[in-house]
């Protein structure tokens, strides 16, 4: 009789350290799918870069710092690794694009034409589809952490080696209200 229930509790034990294990095994994947949804975000803003500013590199003759650091920016954040790194690059280039996206407001020739106006409204879409990607991968990315560290789940992913996850965080210059200087003649 209690070799029966010891048995028993021993099954119990064993089948919640599986659910356990896979619940965090699925957090676990639903963390790598945001940050691939991210990225194929952030792929589709590097191709549309380099159009944008093709388009409007002639008119803006003036401008030619600024469409410089765009293009640096999107270099950096190309060869960016890890999610730390990832969102501090990426923070820099959507404050070039910003300024990029006020200085093209300057000019009435930019202003009309219709495949900036096109460009802009795409990456201006693209900006909001990361910002969405992000947001969910800081929603899992939070909910797998918390439940590594939450009792009893803790000490089975201390046994199995997992790994908090970094979540995208605003960097302190991005959340000061950008300045754009818009006159030209300096």
């Amino acid at each position: 009789m209690v070799g029966w229930i010891i048995l028993g509790v021993l099954v119990v034990i064993v089948l919640w350290l599986i659910a356990v294990f896979n619940s965090l095994i699925s957090l676990k994947n639903q963390v790598l799918n945001g940050w691939k949804q991210i990225d194929v975000q952030l792929k589709r803003r590097y191709d549309l870069i380099p159009n944008l500013v093709e388009t409007v590199k002639g008119i803006m003759k003036f401008e030619q710092e600024t469409l410089t650091r765009v293009i640096e920016a999107r270099n950096k954040a190309i060869s960016a690794q890890g999610i730390a790194d990832k969102a501090v690059q990426e923070n820099i280039l959507t404050g070039a694009l910003r300024q990029l996206f006020a200085l093209v407001e300057n000019y009435p020739n930019l202003k009309s034409n219709e495949n900036v106006s096109k460009l802009q409204e795409e990456l201006v879409s693209t900006e909001n589809r990361i910002g969405f990607a992000r947001q969910f991968y800081n929603d899992i990315a939070t909910k797998f952490n918390i439940a590594q560290q939450t009792f009893p789940t803790n000490m089975i992913a201390g046994m199995f080696g997992f790994k908090q996850s970094e979540l995208f965080e605003v960097a302190e210059a991005e959340k000061a209200a950008p300045k754009v200087d818009l006159n030209i003649n300096k």
